[in-house]
């Protein structure tokens, strides 16, 4: 079951210049970075409790988000959902119709399990599902 919106993924070129504006010019703790090998990112993370904001940029200019930002400057990249059940979810979701980029979640940041809902499913919305790991953290 969906159980709150877990973070807002923001694309972005430079990552430590992000970084910085997010931390001495908005105030918000940094709590580090993670490089998700699996999804070829290096994340950075701001806990906005129950939420938060996550700053990706492409791990060794490859991937997804590597692809998102060779046609535009950064911006809102996904919403992500937490699922207290991930295999339940996207076996629900599966068969109200939504069509999924990958057959079944992978590893993400902190030891979780992440899906993304293809944009055509969500009105142009790049939608992922988290399940957290077993730290508790998305």
């Amino acid at each position: 079951m969906i159980t709150a919106l877990d973070h807002i993924a923001v694309a972005v070129p430079d990552l430590e210049k992000a970084i910085k504006r997010f931390a001495e010019d908005f105030g918000l703790e940094f709590s580090g970075t993670e490089d998700v090998e699996a999804a070829k990112t290096s994340t950075a993370f701001f806990p906005l409790p129950p939420t938060s904001i996550e700053l990706v940029h492409p791990l060794n200019g490859a991937g997804p988000i590597a692809k998102f930002l060779e046609k535009r400057p950064g911006g809102l990249h996904h919403l992500c959902f937490r699922s207290d059940d991930i295999d339940a979810d996207v076996a629900r979701l599966k068969g109200l119709g939504y069509e999924f980029l990958a057959d079944e979640p992978a590893p993400g940041a902190h030891g979780s399990r992440v899906i993304f809902i293809h944009p055509r499913s969500c009105d142009g919305v790049l939608v992922e599902i988290n399940q957290p790991g077993p730290d508790g953290h998305g």
